[in-house]
């Protein structure tokens, strides 16, 4: 073999596993930052790893929220299973009773313990300072 065509088949041999040593350290980041979504049905069945961080999601079920300081107690439903959730701290604006929820944290010994919450609105949301200039109009 001529020593222009060992130059290249060695060029190649590092570009591929250079190549392939960059994918595999982009995916093991990825994974590792990975939050996964489960509505309730899911999560009760899914065997999930302690100390695992995933996104609950959901609706808030009615009369469900009980407020202790900053602690807040509520059940999240997908209108078929229910999953009790604990969160210390204050919650979005838009978390009420009836609303979609997504929810971070870990799910421990049957309860969700929050991290943080994101409340959802559906497509027609308007700012409440845009509400206010239009009763006033």
């Amino acid at each position: 073999m001529l020593q222009v065509r060992k130059n290249r088949l060695w060029k190649l041999i590092i570009i591929l596993f250079l190549s392939a040593g960059g994918i595999s350290l982009i995916l093991f980041s990825l994974n590792s930052k990975l939050d996964l979504f489960y509505t309730p049905s899911e999560m009760l069945i899914a065997d999930i790893k302690p100390g695992y961080r995933i996104k609950l999601g959901g609706m808030v079920k009615n009369g469900s929220i009980r407020r202790d300081g900053t602690l807040i107690e509520f059940l999240v439903t997908d209108f078929s299973e229910e999953v009790p959730v604990t969160f210390d701290g204050v919650p979005p604006d838009l978390f009420k009773e009836d609303s979609g929820v997504v929810i971070l944290g870990y799910f421990l010994d049957g309860r969700f313990e929050a991290e943080e919450i994101f409340a959802k609105h559906d497509e027609n949301y308007m700012p409440p300072e845009l509400l206010i200039d239009e009763v006033k109009a």
